[in-house]
């Protein structure tokens, strides 16, 4: 009888462990996902209308900017003070951007295709005239709302370092009736 009861006492024992090391496992896995591959973020603001809405919730992930496969258009999260920004790539690392007075966007004194812009640009800032040559860590962003948007076309947020963005934009979580990715 002690004999049973010893050997239902270590088996219970066993099963806690074991359930306890699947759940730091777990736990673990998580965090190291979030840490490294995969994070959510909060639209906050009107920067990105249409595109996207203050309120939606996004995946980013985190491994693009880190291998150097960041491309002109792809929307990044990056820090900037106390806060996250969501903003568009418009020039990449050792590119001169320039805004003219029309608001067409110059990269390399040749007008690109700008098809997300919300509306006509009224304020140029820093890009206007001569520009701005971006350094081999920097990338130049804008709002598609580009009236109702702070990026780098302005001193206080000026060009984007890659060791700012948190991630590529690429998944909407919610609103659920526009979940889906995001192009």
């Amino acid at each position: 009888m002690k004999n049973r009861k010893a050997n239902k006492t270590a088996g219970a024992l066993k099963e806690l462990l074991g359930m306890s090391i699947y759940l730091l496992v777990i736990i673990a896995g998580t965090l190291l996902i979030r840490t490294f591959v995969f994070e959510r973020s909060l639209v906050v603001g009107q920067s990105m209308e249409p595109t996207l809405y203050d309120g939606e919730n996004l995946l980013i992930e985190k491994i693009s900017h880190k291998a150097g496969l960041l491309n002109r258009f792809d929307i990044i999260v990056f820090d900037h003070g106390d806060e996250f920004l969501i903003k568009r790539i418009y020039g990449l690392p050792g590119e001169s951007i320039r805004i003219d007075d029309t608001g067409l966007i110059y990269v390399n004194d040749k007008v690109i295709d700008d098809k997300y812009a919300y509306s006509i640009m009224e304020d140029q800032g820093i890009a206007k005239d001569s520009g701005i040559t971006l350094k081999d860590d920097e990338y130049f962003v804008l709002g598609d709302n580009r009236n109702h948007s702070t990026d780098s076309r302005y001193r206080e947020v000026g060009p984007v370092r890659e060791d700012k963005i948190r991630g590529k934009v690429f998944f909407r979580l919610y609103p659920f009736g526009r979940m889906g990715t995001i192009k």
